[in-house]
């Protein structure tokens, strides 16, 4: 079983590669229409994580290493609900919002999507809460809140509304995501950027846009390759090993890695709000590392695909040659099991209270 420190960091580490997006677009908008860095970002990111699974697949030497990168047709439409709402109508009421819309407001609202991603989680998916995590969240969320408050910022305006769409998009996605994260965590990164990549370039091309030169190009699908690819790769693989409600307030300190990359970028001193903000979603993060759920639960049959050991939830037979080689990857049965043992809404642990 993953430990949720290693889950933890997981989550972090795209928080982390997410946050630095922002300063970096910041940077791009001054010569390119939003779409059309929105565009650019997703299709590095598609365009980049399918060369790496060409590279995978052909130096893997066995189907058990390559891992099976289809998606079952079962969980298709929860796949093609995710790109829907987080790869098309996120961004769309995003631009929209941001156009109506003081900025200090919209950084304020964007940390609704941690608040919309966990309520889903919780009162639709009816994935596990307790105190200390509800606590956790609500530290994070008051930081990000903080760390984006500016004085005399406007009420909810109609564009304010469309910003707080995009990020009620951006939660179903996590929340529909979590339903396929057993699946090879790079084919679902690659294909919500390609298919999100495509859209929002032919969204910058019917509003007049054009393409900028190579180098600006080049700059922000490799931006996007990193700050969205690889950063979704991560937070697909958090989804598995924590649950959705834990993952979204983990990722919902990506602003603090913004900020701080800012500051290095255009360098200036800290305000008191950044200490304030980073030290409540310190303690945030810190409940949640604490948290500690255990109590005898049952296991029921299930039969998926994602990389594991042979722990205590993977003791099952091969039917094909194995050279005893671990992590590996391959469908596998789970057989019903009742036991005690500490754990968090993992892609093994997704039972009633």
């Amino acid at each position: 079983m993953t430990t949720r420190p290693n889950a933890a960091f997981t989550a972090l580490l795209a928080a982390a590669l997410f946050g630095a997006t922002t300063p970096i677009a910041k940077a791009l908008l001054g010569t390119l229409a939003p779409f059309m860095v929105a565009g650019l970002f997703y299709l590095g990111s598609g365009i980049g994580l399918a060369i790496v699974l060409v590279v995978r697949q052909t130096l893997s030497a066995t189907r058990v290493e390559r891992g099976d990168i289809r998606i079952p047709r079962n969980e298709t439409p929860w796949l093609l609900g995710a790109i829907a709402a987080g790869g098309v109508a996120g961004p769309a009421l995003l631009m929209l919002g941001l156009a109506a819309t003081p900025a200090a407001t919209s950084s304020l609202l964007l940390n609704l999507e941690g608040v919309f991603t966990a309520v889903i989680a919780w009162v639709v998916f009816r994935e596990n809460v307790d105190l200390q995590v509800f606590l956790g969240m609500v530290a994070i969320v008051a930081g990000g809140a903080v760390l984006s408050w500016q004085p005399g910022a406007g009420g909810m305006t109609s564009g304010a509304l469309l910003v707080a769409g995009a990020c009620f998009c951006w939660a179903i996605d996590n929340n529909l995501t979590r339903k396929v994260s057993t699946n090879d965590a790079l084919v679902i990164a690659c294909l919500k950027g390609l298919v999100a990549g495509t859209v929002n370039l032919g969204i910058a091309c019917m509003l007049g846009a054009r393409l900028p030169d190579a180098s600006h190009m080049l700059m922000a699908m490799l931006t996007g390759f990193a700050g969205y690819g690889v950063s979704l790769v991560l937070f697909v693989v958090a989804l598995r090993n924590l649950g959705t409600a834990r993952t979204g307030a983990y990722f919902s300190v990506a602003p603090v890695f913004g900020v701080a990359l800012s500051l290095l970028l255009w360098p200036e001193s800290p305000s008191m709000l950044f200490w304030c903000a980073a030290a409540l979603m310190t303690l945030g993060v810190w409940l949640h590392l604490r948290e500690r759920h255990e109590h005898a639960h049952t296991h029921e049959p299930l039969a998926h695909t994602h990389r594991h050991r042979h722990d205590e939830h993977h003791r099952h037979e091969h039917d094909f040659e194995w050279d005893g080689v671990e992590p590996h990857v391959h469908e596998h049965r789970h057989l019903p099991i009742t036991h005690t043992h500490a754990h968090f809404p993992d892609i093994h642990h997704r039972h009633r209270h």
